[in-house]
């Protein structure tokens, strides 16, 4: 992975045949609360490597345009202004510094339902930002998504319900958790192998040290914590990279294999709310056939 040009918005990279351009949607700021222990509860500290704004997270929103040269696939599309933050919603500015003609976009992967990931595909004035778009592909359990606003492009949706091939360099694998058709994009070039994901990990500086930890938002916490510890098994491999959504932008890394034993634990965090480790508790009890 060979960094070739950069800019206010963008960085793009050679990756053997292909080329990997990240697209800077720009930034979204959350309370640390979003992050939750294996309870379910908000955690009650962060690790000092944590960085805060304020008191927030600050969580990069970034997408992923892949070419070689002849045939291009876009991999999430950012805001637009549907989140009415006026921190997003770069995408376009950022193709356009890229030198990326949107016209020529004739296939976009979404990786997962949520407006900072779909919303893109429809511009600030109601028109579509790819007038060539062909093929948007998408978890099965996320189709839901193109009613209303997103309505016109409904006929134009793929379902994903399995392992599928968009052509013959990418590839989608279903990773339910964060949503139900939640979505990885699999890029295989001739210098290794990309995994473009969404909502895999929200804050790198914790949860590739501690992947048990979840966000409030994962629809199944529990397979959301799995499909994360398998994804990051798996980049610790030989000539693996990620790029990621909601990592630090440009968003696209190396993962390194644990460097000891403590590495990747399942250790817990405590939960700063009483009311909900009670819940929890009471919970796990009646699972357990406990609790009347």
């Amino acid at each position: 992975m060979r960094l070739i040009s950069t800019g206010r918005h963008h960085a793009a990279f050679e990756f053997g045949d292909l080329r990997v351009v990240s697209l800077r949607d720009g930034y979204i700021d959350m309370p640390p609360t979003r992050l939750r222990g294996e309870d379910g509860c908000p955690l009650d500290e962060l690790p000092a490597a944590v960085p805060l704004v304020g008191d927030n997270l600050r969580l990069s929103v970034n997408a992923f345009y892949v070419t070689d040269g002849a045939r291009s696939v876009l991999v999430d599309t950012g805001a637009s202004n549907v989140w009415h933050d006026p921190t997003m919603g770069l995408i376009y500015d950022a193709l356009d510094e890229a030198g990326i003609d949107r016209a020529q976009v004739t296939d976009v992967a979404i990786t997962h339902r949520h407006e900072d990931h779909v919303s893109g595909l429809i511009m600030p004035d109601g028109s579509e930002a790819f007038t060539g778009l062909e093929r948007v592909w998408i978890g099965a359990g996320d189709i839901s998504v193109f009613t209303g606003r997103l309505g016109p492009i409904r006929e134009r949706v793929v379902p994903v319900s399995e392992k599928v091939a968009i052509n013959d360099w990418a590839t989608a694998i279903p990773t339910p958790g964060h949503t139900p058709g939640h979505t990885v994009y699999e890029i295989r070039s001739d210098a290794g192998h990309l995994l473009a994901w969404g909502d895999t990990v929200h804050v790198p500086t914790l949860q590739f040290d501690q992947p048990h930890v979840t966000w409030e938002f994962d629809g199944d916490q529990s397979q959301a914590r799995t499909a994360r510890a398998g994804l990051l098994d798996r980049l610790t491999r030989p000539h693996h990279f990620v790029a990621g959504a909601h990592l630090d932008s440009p968003g696209i890394a190396r993962v390194a294999p644990p460097a000891t034993d403590t590495r990747w634990s399942t250790s817990h965090h405590r939960s700063a709310d009483r009311a909900c480790r009670l819940r929890a508790a009471l919970a796990t009890a009646a699972k357990e056939g406990n609790v009347i």
